[in-house]
């Protein structure tokens, strides 16, 4: 199974994520982890990723690919993987193609777990108070927003690119985590 989760701040991809690598052997591949992981190990990327992190830029686009093309060269990726945090744009996600067909991979599908966004102030006020350690910095009503509007600008439009493409399955992210689970499980036919 090799997936993509798409949707808003908030929406359950990383829950959703962690179900399916449990029950299906499919790895999560969070761009974040990735990224930290790159950084860890020096690697050459991960270096160049790191002083970019450190001046508060974000990782561009053609770092971030290869941060992904070293991740999905490892073992563990072969039994499958769940692409959760990227891609975040059009012009990633073609990137993503190419590296894909490089790879002799292919999408079995781009999973889009739709909210209303008016409830997910609610539900990261309640991930703020139940995550162990303590909420993450952004768990909070303004850092969604702002976080909700690159969202709508920047990683929307893949709706449209995988539409586009005829692989994009769209779910009620609104419904209990078992109940989405199971969905999500219906249109990917496992």
């Amino acid at each position: 199974m090799r997936i993509i989760l798409l949707g808003p701040p908030g929406a359950g991809k990383g829950t959703q994520a962690k179900v399916i690598e449990d029950k299906h052997k499919a790895i999560q591949l969070s761009t974040g982890e990735i990224l930290r992981a790159a950084v860890a190990a020096e690697t050459e990327l991960g270096l160049k990723a790191k002083d970019i992190m450190a001046r508060g830029d974000l990782v561009p686009d053609d770092v971030m690919i290869g941060i992904v093309r070293d991740r999905l060269g490892e073992d563990d990726v072969k039994t499958g993987f769940i692409l959760d945090g990227f891609p975040r744009t059009v012009a990633q996600a073609e990137a993503l193609e190419g590296l894909l067909d490089e790879l002799d991979m292919k999408l079995d599908a781009v999973v889009e777990i739709q909210v209303d966004e008016g409830i997910l102030i609610g539900r990261i006020e309640k991930r703020a108070t139940e995550t162990d350690g303590g909420p993450r910095a952004d768990d909070n009503v303004e850092s969604l927003k702002k976080r909700l509007a690159v969202y709508r600008e920047q990683t929307a439009p893949l709706i449209t690119f995988y539409q586009g493409r005829g692989s994009l399955k769209s779910v009620d992210g609104m419904a209990a985590v078992d109940d989405v689970t199971r969905e999500i499980e219906e249109v990917l036919g496992v």
